[in-house]
């Protein structure tokens, strides 16, 4: 467990600014004019209850998900932008970490991790071989995992190389859709060293879904509360512990979220 740090000063650029961001399936309406900021160099945690649309809101961030109303801006550039290659262009500014690596199963680790590299950089494959090794390095895993199969790896593992592959062409900013669900709390708190070093190190932007107070506490400089249609609340995990609302109060303030912050239950 660490204390929170310092919220990352606002006078920073923002890497993330969505305003009155509106999602439906049909009729039904998930996120009803949504505003949030995530400033450059911040690691922000999303927490919500089941359905409250966390992933949605990433795969919308992202262009994976229709949009019905509202603005995008990805590092200062127009996320929503209908030209093909601005989104394109706009697409090297960000890896993503879907749950469980989201891994393709016909393609070595290696190879998973140079297919960013083939989409967008077309260098030669010695180079690209060499960066997939880097990768691998950066995430801790050893060097013959590169030649293995998804299906080779443990858990904890295919989320290295899921991260490996996020991390592919040197992004400023990352999303990651529960890193930690399903590994045992050994494995998760290393995964969640290893998010805070690279952060740190590679002065990344990180959008951070999860569910686990451990990886909040540990990892998050700032956390993003998601209900109810828009974004509830922002701050530090001490800030939101204050927050006057039955499902913040709840989730920070009952036993788990004591549990996790070292106090009595």
């Amino acid at each position: 467990m660490t204390a929170d740090r310092p919220p990352v000063s606002d006078a920073r650029p923002l890497a993330l600014q969505i305003r009155g961001l509106v999602t439906a399936f049909g009729d039904f309406v998930l996120h009803k004019g949504l505003d949030l900021d995530v400033p450059c160099g911040q690691v922000l945690g999303l927490v919500g209850g089941s359905g409250s649309g966390k992933s949605v809101l990433m795969r919308a961030i992202i262009g994976l998900q229709p949009v019905r109303a509202g603005t995008v801006q990805i590092m200062g550039h127009d996320g929503l932008d209908p030209d093909p290659a601005a989104r394109r262009a706009l697409r090297r500014q960000w890896g993503v970490m879907f749950q469980d690596g989201a891994l393709f199963s016909g393609l070595t680790v290696a190879e998973n991790i140079q297919v960013p590299m083939r989409e967008f950089l077309h260098l030669p494959e010695p180079v690209m071989a060499a960066l997939a090794a880097t990768r691998l390095r950066q995430v801790g895993l050893p060097a013959d995992a590169g030649a293995k199969y998804p299906s080779e790896l443990s858990g904890g593992m295919r989320k290295r190389a899921g991260l490996a592959r996020a991390l592919a062409l040197d992004p400023p900013l990352l999303f990651l859709d529960e890193p930690t669900a399903g590994l045992d709390p050994i494995s998760a708190a290393a995964f969640d060293e290893l998010i805070r070093l690279l952060a740190d190190t590679l002065g990344l932007t990180l959008f951070l879904i999860t569910h686990d107070l451990d990886t909040i506490i540990s990892v998050c400089d700032r956390v993003a509360v998601l209900g109810e249609g828009r974004v509830l609340a922002t701050g530090t995990v001490a800030e939101l512990r204050a927050f006057d609302h039955p499902w913040v109060q709840q989730y920070f303030g009952g036993p788990r979220g004591r549990a996790a912050m070292g106090k009595p239950v």
